[in-house]
Parts: structure tokens; C-alpha cells; sequence
């Protein structure tokens, strides 16, 4: 298990960390939004190359993997919007209503079961997210995008709870990448920055971290439960705090850290409530011991 951990926490960290090259950009160099979403798809395209096979190709010409594509680009184009304005561990913290989003979705559109629990730590785990966002006249310009681009996210992962039996994982995280920088090019080949050593390091470590941390997702995916995984997600709010903390001297205040214990509770609650009823069976279908 503590294998599982370390690969889940090294994945968990190297996506804020990408997103913390793409704040460097934006704040501190005045990229655009826009660009850095594009630079990242268009440099993952390159390096998830090695994934492509044969039956890649004939995803490019279904409606729904372009659907799937276009949810995954208004949620990193949106996020890198927030983190213009926003601290780092209260956008990965309003991104978050992603999860919730995901389960209304799949509950009114692929049939999944509602039960009583998990509904009930859905809503404490929104109950989070108000709390860090905060609406009203003083809440930060930054956090409406990160609401967004959660919910553009939890709209993506009902769409690859969809697609997932008709393509490999390899053949998906493709496909995402090159539409979506098919999508985003010809508005980031119109905002591209002066290509200082600065912005050059701080697009590709953008770029690199991103597609590693998903990679390794994907890695740990195809050999460990979800159920086992699922916890070990909210890693990144952890990982986004001491990011914020050491690059940007950014620490939560205490409504956003209660907020960020309710988000982390509910949600390790219901994915170890998931493992909990997969391991149920398992353990009553197993031979019992003779004395």
C-alpha cells in the first residue's frame, strides 16, 4: 500500500505544481490564460505521442470524444483564469465541487444509484466549497473560475465514466489532448509571449508536470481498484497548500481551512465508503476456512 501512496502522492503534487508554473506565467510574466492552457495541451499532444495505436484514430471521428475534449478545455482554460487573481489552495479547493457536480450527473444521466450517505457527504462537501469561494462582494474575481472549471470537470468525468468502455485510457487522455489543442490553437497562436528563458522553462514545466501527474494517474489506474485510489485524489488540496505556502507565501485563512477539511473529509469518507461495499462481496464470496 505505501507503494500505491507514494505514486498517487508524487501525481497528486506534480499537477499543482504544473499549475503553479501556469500562475508564474500569467502573474508574473502576463501570458494569457488561453495560452498556457494551450501550450500545456499542445506539448502533452507531443508527449503522449508514445501512447498512440491503431485504433486511436478512429476516435477522432465521434461526437462524443470531441463533447468529452471540449468539457476538458473550458476547465483548464478556466482554471488558469482563476489562478490569476485567486491563492493557489483556494482555487484547488473550489475546483473541487467537480466531484459533487460529477455525482448529480451521473446520477440523472448514466442511472447511478443515490444513496442516502453519500448525498449527505456530497452536501457537506459543497458546504466546503461556499466556504472557501464565498459568495458575495468581497469574494476574490478568481474563485467563479474555479467553480467553473470544476463543474466543466465534473462534467468531463461523468463523460469518461461514459466513454470508458468503448476506448483504452491510453486512446482517451490522446484524444483529450489533441482536440482540445486543435480547439485552443488558433486562439493561443494569437496570444504567445515573448519567449524569454523565464516563460520558456515555466510553459514546458507546465506542460511536463501536468501530463506526468496525469500519466501516473493513469499508471496507478490500470493496476490498483478506483475505490483504493479515490482518497488518495484530495492529495492535491494538500499539495496546493504547500505550493501556495513556499512559492507564493500564501497561506488559507480559517474559514478557507475549515472549508478545506470539510472538502477532504466528505470526500475520503465516500471513497472509503465505495471501498468498504466493493470489498463486501469479495469477502463473502471467499471459501470459508474449515477447523
Amino acid at each position: 500500500m505505501w507503494k500505491v501512496f507514494a505514486l498517487m502522492f508524487v501525481a497528486m503534487s506534480m499537477i499543482p505544481a504544473g499549475d503553479t508554473a501556469g500562475k508564474l506565467l500569467t502573474q508574473n510574466h502576463d501570458a494569457s490564460p488561453v495560452f498556457v492552457a494551450w501550450s500545456r495541451f499542445a506539448l502533452g499532444s507531443v508527449l503522449a505521442l508514445p501512447l498512440m495505436r491503431a485504433d486511436t484514430f478512429r476516435l477522432f471521428g465521434d461526437w462524443r470524444i470531441w463533447l468529452r475534449a471540449l468539457l476538458l478545455t473550458g476547465g483548464i482554460t478556466s482554471i488558469q483564469t482563476a489562478l490569476q487573481t485567486a491563492p493557489l489552495a483556494d482555487v484547488f479547493a473550489a475546483f473541487f465541487i467537480g466531484p459533487i457536480f460529477s455525482y448529480l450527473l451521473s446520477v440523472l444521466l448514466l442511472g447511478e444509484r443515490v444513496t442516502v450517505a453519500r448525498s449527505g457527504l456530497m452536501a457537506l462537501g459543497f458546504i466546503g466549497v461556499v466556504l472557501v469561494v464565498r459568495p458575495g462582494f468581497e469574494m476574490s474575481p478568481g474563485l467563479p473560475w474555479a467553480a467553473l472549471a470544476g463543474l466543466f470537470y465534473g462534467a468531463f468525468l461523468t463523460a469518461s465514466r461514459w466513454l470508458a468502455p468503448f476506448a483504452r485510457p491510453g486512446s482517451l487522455l490522446v484524444t483529450q489532448l489533441c482536440i482540445s489543442t486543435l480547439i485552443l490553437t488558433p486562439f493561443g497562436v494569437a496570444d504567445i509571449p515573448a519567449l524569454t528563458p523565464a516563460v520558456s522553462g515555466l510553459t514546458l514545466a507546465s506542460a511536463a508536470f501536468s501530463m506526468g501527474g496525469n500519466f501516473l494517474l493513469l499508471f496507478a489506474y490500470a493496476r490498483n481498484e478506483a475505490a483504493t485510489l479515490a482518497p488518495l485524489v484530495y492529495l492535491q488540496l494538500l499539495s496546493a497548500v504547500a505550493l501556495g505556502w513556499v512559492v507564493f507565501a500564501q497561506l488559507p485563512d480559517a474559514l478557507t481551512w475549515l472549508g478545506l477539511c470539510l472538502i477532504l473529509g466528505a470526500g475520503v469518507t465516500s471513497a472509503l465508503m465505495a471501498r468498504i461495499k466493493t470489498d463486501a462481496p469479495r469477502q463473502s464470496e471467499s471459501p470459508k476456512s474449515h477447523n
